[in-house]
């Protein structure tokens, strides 16, 4: 049986799902936070029974079938984190809608938190404390997260942001999603 066909088994709507995205943005969002994981999305079951994943991505929020979402992982790795003691239904229908209220939204490749448009650790916050008031992963300025890192690729930053980091610029980043003690693991394709 594959590796996405176990995790089939157990999904439940509402789960979050990260991922590896090997291009040059994500591995240095990677490298920043110090883990190996640069892609987030939620994921919920289809009317045909099967299972997509609601994510922002470039150029915009849309979904995307699970099997496509974790192809686009480096070594097709991933995992699925969900709150502790589950969600009623309820919390998985008002979760839907928030995700799908939030479709074709366009990304934010300064990581803006304060910014009407998406990227995919803010997406999975703001969905998550609108449908349920719950906060997964924290804010943090630019300057927290590089200082939390001392190897943090500081060069690549400075590039990126035409040579001015936004040293106040709020951002959640998906590692603090991974990390989040509210949630707990129930597939590592890794395991």
């Amino acid at each position: 049986m594959s590796k996405q066909k176990e995790a089939e088994a157990i999904l439940q709507d509402g789960d979050i799902i990260f991922i590896r995205i090997s291009n040059f943005l994500y591995k240095h969002v990677a490298e920043t936070s110090c883990s190996w994981e640069s892609h987030v999305g939620v994921v919920f079951r289809g009317e045909d029974d099967e299972w997509f994943v609601a994510e922002s991505t470039i150029p915009v929020s849309k979904i995307k079938p699970l099997e496509m979402f974790i192809h686009k992982s480096e070594n097709e790795r991933f995992m699925v984190r969900r709150v502790r003691g589950g969600l009623t239904d309820d919390e998985k229908a008002r979760l839907r809608t928030a995700a799908m209220s939030r479709m074709k939204k366009v990304y934010h490749l300064g990581f803006k938190y304060d910014s009407p448009r998406q990227y995919c650790s803010k997406f999975v916050y703001d969905i998550y404390r609108e449908a349920i008031g719950k906060e997964v992963g924290y804010l943090q300025t630019f300057r927290q997260l590089i200082s939390e890192n001392p190897d943090a690729p500081v060069y690549f930053w400075r590039l990126w942001f035409f040579g001015f980091i936004p040293w106040r610029r709020k951002c959640v980043t998906t590692t603090s999603q991974l990390r989040d003690e509210s949630l707990e693991t129930v597939y590592d394709s890794e395991k």
